[in-house]
């Protein structure tokens, strides 16, 4: 690879690493090509861009960034696999999945929204996390719960009312 080549990848990745606030970090060391493919193809579906990389030009790209990705650089050994995504949560499931046949990608770390988790150890708790739309939609269902029920106690106190007057009203006296 010519210098010029290099400059160009840094490039690439450095406006990558500025315009995503999540991405994930992956080992893919010894995964042939076919369980490559296979992993790109489940990424793609998924809406996460999936790049391997070499490390130092991962690293130059980090630091030629205004963000502190320096907690990073301790991860980034061997086959590195950088993901760039939306959602928080996406590679981490991707993962997830993937790894019911096999051992490997293992996640080395995820850069979350100025969040920094380093091991495959957070692989279930990243795989949790919910996205924004979920977030909305839940709060969304939290405000709307109070009024339904007050409208709910109403339609049902009507009704109750009703019974009684007619019970009242039929009734020989």
């Amino acid at each position: 690879m010519t210098r010029a080549e290099k400059d160009q990848v840094v490039s690439r990745l450095t406006t990558e690493l500025e315009n995503n606030s999540n991405f994930y970090l992956a080992d893919v060391s010894g995964m042939n090509m076919v369980k490559t493919s296979k992993l790109r193809k489940s990424c793609y579906d998924k809406s996460v861009t999936l790049t391997v990389t070499k490390n130092t030009l991962l690293k130059r790209a980090m630091e030629n960034c205004e963000k502190d990705y320096s907690e990073l650089y301790e991860v980034l050994v061997g086959n590195t696999a950088i993901m760039f995504c939306e959602s928080a949560s996406e590679p981490a499931k991707v993962i997830t999945k993937f790894r019911k046949k096999d051992d490997k990608p293992q996640v080395k770390a995820a850069f979350l929204e100025e969040s920094v988790y380093i091991g495959d150890e957070n692989l279930k708790m990243l795989s949790s996390i919910k996205s924004k739309d979920e977030l909305i939609g839940e709060v969304i269902g939290l405000l709307q719960s109070p009024a339904k029920n007050v409208i709910s106690a109403l339609q049902s106190g009507g009704q109750i009312l009703s019974g009684i007057v007619k019970t009242l009203g039929e009734r020989q006296e």
